[in-house]
């Protein structure tokens, strides 16, 4: 597309950052979604009263800062975010799965980091253990 924008009209000028805009939005609106490898990975540690207290220490200490102490994406880090930290509960009883949750903590997405350089393995695993009691929250 060659444009010159010197003698384009304002109205032309418009159309073309509308344009150029849309799919930049429609691509920011969508879905983050896990590839499916992803998300049918199972959780390799067991759901227990151990895992989770150990899930929930680490959630305090990385995630609640824009999560909230609940999840609901209400963490005063998450306040002056320009997307809104997801409610993790709401996703949880929309079916998002362990493998799921894992690949976003481990991948991260902007605003969220990626947690695969600060958090072993097990660590990411037991976070998703403690999130799923969020759902009941």
């Amino acid at each position: 597309m060659n444009v010159q924008l010197s003698r384009s009209s304002p109205k032309t000028l418009l159309a073309l950052v509308l344009a150029l805009a849309s799919p930049l939005a429609l691509a920011e609106s969508t879905d983050w979604k896990a590839p499916p490898t992803a998300a049918n990975r199972p959780n390799p540690v067991p759901a227990n009263a151990n895992t989770i207290a150990l899930g929930q220490k680490l959630y305090v200490s990385n995630c609640m800062i824009c999560h909230g102490q609940t999840g609901r994406g209400d963490g005063p880090g998450g306040a002056a975010l320009e997307k809104k930290p997801a409610d993790l509960g709401t996703r949880i009883k929309a079916g998002e799965t362990d493998g799921e949750l894992f690949w976003k903590i481990t991948e991260g997405r902007s605003p969220m980091l990626s947690w695969k350089g600060s958090l072993t393995e097990t660590q990411r695993w037991e976070i998703v253990n403690y999130i799923k009691t969020l759902a009941g929250k």
